[in-house]
C-alpha cells in the first residue's frame, strides 16, 4: 500500500514537470515568434512619446517592454529665417524644421494624433516611412487646419526613418520643410554612446536667387528643375553653427540621426576631421565600418557613430562641396578637452618652397627691396578682383556677405574698416578664433594666403572700394611693413 502510494505521489510528479517543461518551451516558442513577427508582440501599459525639436533627440528606449505609445503632433505654418536677412514661410511639423525626432521600439503600438492648427492655409497629412499601411499613415491623417485626425499602426521593422507630409502638391509640402525622423529601436536598444544628436538636409527653392533679402516665396519652377537655391542642415543657413554648433568632449563617442528631406538631392554626408566608426546604412540593420562619406538618399536617412579624439571644431558637410560652402550645408561639432599629440601632432614646421631655388636663395630675395611697378587704381581693382574670386569668394561670396555663422562678411565690416594694418596681416599671416564683424560672433579659420604682397594689396584695395566699404587704397609697401 505504502508503494502505491509513494508511485502515485511520483507519476502525480512527473505530470506536472512534464506540462511544466511543455508550458516553458510553448512559452519561448510565443516569445520566438513574437520576435519574428512583432505583430504577435504583447504591449504593456500606456505613455505619451517624448518629443524633441532638432537637433536634441529623446531618451533611448533602453529594454523597455513594447507599449501603447501616445504621439501628439501639430501642423504649424509660420514666417522664420532662412538665412540672414532672407524670411521663408514654412510649412513644420511641431514648427521646427525638421519635425520633431519621435522614438519608439519595434513591436509598439502607436496611436498617432495629427492636428493641423486653426491658422493654417491648407490641410496636410503624414506619411511615416516606419508604417506598414496604406500611404505611411497618408490616407489616414488628411487634416483640415482647426481639425484633428487620430489613427494607429504598428512599429514592424527596426530602423531609422524618415516622416513627411503627402498631400499634393507633395513635393511642395516637403520642399516647405514639411519632414522628419522617427526611430524604431530593435528590441533591447542601440548600444548606449555618450551623445546623440539629430540632423537634417533640406534643399529649398526661392523666387529670389541665394541671399536675397526680404520674405522670400517659394518656385516651383526651380524645384521642378531641382535648382536648388539653398541647401541646409536643419531648415536654415547656420542651423548647426554659432550658438546652434553641437559639442562634444574629447573621449565621448558621438552618434548622429542624419536624415535627408529632400524634396530632391542625394546628400553625400561627410564630418571634416573624422571618420565614422560605424554607419547603419540607409538607417536599417546593415553596419558598414571605418566609412569616409555616406550617400543619403532624399527620402532616407543614417545613423553614424564615431569617437572624437582630439579638440577641435569638426565640420558637417554635403560633400557635393558647394552646397556646403557656397548654398548653407555646413554645421559645426565643437569638441573640448586634452590635445592629443599623438593622434593629431598639428603644424610642426613651415618654410619656404621653391623648386630649383635654395631656401638660403630665397631668403637673402626677400629681405631685398624690389621695385614696385606703379599701377593705376583702376587695374589694382581689376587684379584685385581675379584674386578674390580665386582665393575668396568660396568663403566670402561673390557679394561679400559671407556665410552666416560660418565666414564673416566683408561687405560693411566694422571689423575691416577700423583698421587697415590689421586686415593685412590677417591676409597674410591669417587668423584662427574669435572675431566680431557687424556685431556678429566668428570662430573659424583664415589661413594665411600664399600670395605676393602686390598682390595682397590689390585683393584688399578691392575689398575697400567695394560693398560701402571705405574706399581705402593698400599698397605693396603697406604690406612689406607688416610683420
Amino acid at each position: 500500500m505504502k508503494n502505491f502510494k509513494h508511485s502515485k505521489k511520483k507519476l502525480v510528479y512527473v505530470f506536472f514537470l512534464a506540462a511544466l517543461v511543455v508550458g516553458v518551451f510553448t512559452s519561448c516558442d510565443k516569445a520566438v515568434a513574437a520576435k519574428e513577427n512583432p505583430e504577435l508582440m504583447k504591449v504593456y501599459g500606456e505613455s505619451e512619446a517624448e518629443m524633441t525639436a532638432p537637433p536634441m533627440v529623446p531618451r533611448p528606449v533602453g529594454k523597455r517592454a513594447a507599449t501603447k505609445l501616445i504621439v501628439n503632433m501639430e501642423v504649424v505654418e509660420k514666417e522664420m529665417e532662412m538665412s540672414d536677412g532672407v524670411s521663408y514661410v514654412y510649412w513644420t511639423f511641431d514648427g521646427t524644421v525638421p519635425g520633431s525626432f519621435i522614438r519608439t521600439r519595434v513591436g509598439d503600438e502607436v496611436e498617432f494624433h495629427l492636428k493641423n492648427h486653426p491658422d493654417s492655409k491648407l490641410p496636410h497629412n503624414i506619411d511615416l516611412h516606419a508604417v506598414t499601411g496604406p500611404g505611411g499613415g497618408a490616407e489616414s491623417s488628411f487634416v483640415a487646419p482647426g481639425h484633428e485626425a487620430v489613427f494607429t499602426f504598428k512599429t514592424m521593422n527596426p530602423g531609422l526613418y524618415v516622416y513627411h507630409c503627402a498631400t499634393a502638391p507633395v513635393g511642395m509640402h516637403i520642399a516647405n520643410g514639411m519632414y522628419g525622423l522617427i526611430l524604431v529601436e530593435p528590441e533591447g536598444g542601440l548600444e548606449p554612446v555618450d551623445k546623440e544628436y539629430y540632423v537634417m538636409q533640406g534643399d529649398f527653392y526661392t523666387e529670389g536667387e541665394n541671399g536675397e533679402r526680404g520674405l522670400q516665396a517659394f518656385s516651383m519652377q526651380k524645384a521642378v528643375d531641382e535648382d536648388a537655391d539653398y541647401v541646409v542642415f536643419n531648415g536654415k543657413v547656420g542651423g548647426l553653427t554659432g550658438d546652434n554648433a553641437l559639442t562634444a568632449k574629447v573621449g565621448e563617442t558621438v552618434r548622429l540621426f542624419v536624415g535627408n528631406g529632400g524634396p530632391n538631392l542625394v546628400s553625400s554626408f561627410h564630418v571634416i576631421g573624422e571618420i565614422f566608426d560605424k554607419v547603419y546604412v540607409e538607417g536599417g540593420s546593415l553596419i558598414n565600418e571605418n566609412i569616409q562619406t555616406t550617400l543619403i538618399p532624399a527620402g532616407g536617412a543614417a545613423i553614424v557613430e564615431f569617437k572624437v579624439e582630439v579638440p577641435g571644431n569638426l565640420v558637417l558637410v554635403d560633400h557635393s562641396i558647394f552646397r556646403a560652402f557656397n548654398k548653407g550645408a555646413l554645421g559645426i561639432l565643437k569638441v573640448e578637452g586634452e590635445e592629443n599629440k599623438k593622434v593629431y601632432g598639428g603644424k610642426i614646421e613651415e618654410k619656404v618652397y621653391n623648386p630649383g631655388v635654395s631656401a638660403a636663395e630665397v631668403t637673402e630675395e626677400e629681405t631685398e627691396d624690389a621695385p614696385v611697378a606703379n599701377t593705376s587704381l583702376a587695374e589694382k581693382m581689376e587684379r584685385g578682383k581675379q584674386i578674390y574670386t580665386q582665393n575668396c569668394l568660396a568663403c566670402h561670396q561673390a557679394t561679400g556677405n559671407g556665410i552666416p555663422n560660418a565666414f564673416p562678411p566683408l561687405a560693411g565690416s566694422d571689423y575691416l574698416n577700423a583698421d587697415v594694418h590689421r586686415a593685412i596681416e590677417v591676409v597674410k599671416f591669417g587668423l584662427t578664433g574669435e572675431i566680431e564683424v557687424n556685431g556678429n560672433v566668428y570662430n573659424s579659420a583664415m589661413p594665411k594666403q600664399n600670395i605676393s604682397d602686390e598682390d595682397v594689396a590689390n585683393v584688399l584695395t578691392y575689398v575697400y572700394n567695394n560693398w560701402g566699404n571705405n574706399k581705402t587704397e593698400v599698397t605693396a609697401e603697406m604690406v612689406k611693413k607688416a610683420k
